[in-house]
């Protein structure tokens, strides 16, 4: 048989194969259920990133039409004093907030993988915080909570304690801010919590016979294990951190003395305050590079201390 009848037999071999039949019939319903995803990954992420750094090369106030001019916005910007600061607040945020967040997290994950009477009520009690941290509400209460004379001077005072005007003075009002992330653990305990419970045991025995203590059991068996997941909330947390928002704009709106003037909340300054739209598309920019930055910076980093083997 020559090498074009061999050919032939395969291809009528593969023609018949049952597996890639019932694949080419898979295929189109595939494609139904992607559609959806496809199209607004096109028109409302693709086409919105699209027009965004459009407008970012142009003067645009919303009530007028843009005008194309040219780097003018981002020229603008390295030269404007509260671009740096805000570069700053948010980076001083993000390295503090997201690792004390992690911390906390696992902590709390390892407490409550314990089996004790009753931990599904703590499990819920601890997760509530999440659902509704994020929130204007939330928000509103955390600023009551820190306000002078509020509870939590109430509380110190009782100890003697004067405590500081929280939200009212540089120093401290940005702390404020990182004791509500780190308030908000849930979600990063919940998946610390599964990746506890998916440990093999024989792996702590094992330790134990080799006469490991417990704090060399969680340091060299359960830390590497929980790695990837360590992984995944580092780079989601600081993503989520430089795009913080609401809580900010709630309970301190910038101040004082620009002390908490987060990116974003400059970002919304400029775009719906002052109508400069070009000049925000173009902070948005800069922002995308800057998480893409950080998150390929992570992504670098992870191969000396994410162990995928176990």
């Amino acid at each position: 048989m020559d090498a074009s009848m061999q050919a032939a037999a395969n291809t009528s071999r593969v023609k018949k194969s049952p597996v890639l039949n019932a694949t080419r019939r898979q295929n189109p319903a595939a494609y139904g259920f992607l559609t959806p995803w496809l199209l607004g990954m096109l028109f409302l992420t693709a086409g919105s990133m699209l027009f965004t750094l459009y407008l970012s090369f142009t003067n645009y106030d919303l009530l007028s039409r843009p005008h194309f001019a040219g780097v003018v916005n981002f020229t603008q910007l390295f030269s404007d004093p509260n671009f740096w600061t805000s570069i700053r607040v948010t980076f001083i945020y993000v390295v503090v907030s997201v690792p004390a967040r992690l911390i906390a997290s696992l902590l709390v994950a390892t407490l409550l993988s314990k089996q004790v009477r009753g931990i599904g009520i703590y499990r819920a009690l601890i997760y509530l915080p999440s659902l509704i941290g994020g929130s204007v509400g939330a928000s509103i209460g955390w600023k009551k909570l820190f306000d002078q004379n509020g509870p939590i001077d109430s509380i110190l005072q009782l100890f003697g304690i004067h405590g500081p005007v929280w939200l009212g003075n540089p120093s401290t009002a940005i702390i404020v801010l990182v004791l509500l992330s780190v308030w908000q653990f849930g979600s990063e305990m919940v998946i610390f919590l599964a990746g506890l419970k998916q440990i093999p045991g024989h792996l702590y025995e094992a330790a134990t016979i080799d006469g490991a203590s417990s704090f060399q059991r969680y340091m060299r068996v359960t830390l590497p294990m929980l790695s990837p997941i360590i992984f995944f909330n580092l780079l989601m947390g600081t993503i989520a951190s430089f795009m913080v928002f609401t809580q900010v704009y709630v309970i301190t709106d910038g101040g004082p003395m620009n002390s908490t003037l987060f990116y974003v909340l400059y970002l919304y300054q400029q775009g719906f305050q002052y109508f400069h739209m070009g000049y925000a598309a173009a902070m948005s920019i800069i922002l995308l590079i800057i998480i893409a930055l950080c998150s390929g910076f992570i992504f670098l980093t992870s191969k000396f201390w994410v162990n995928y083997d176990v």
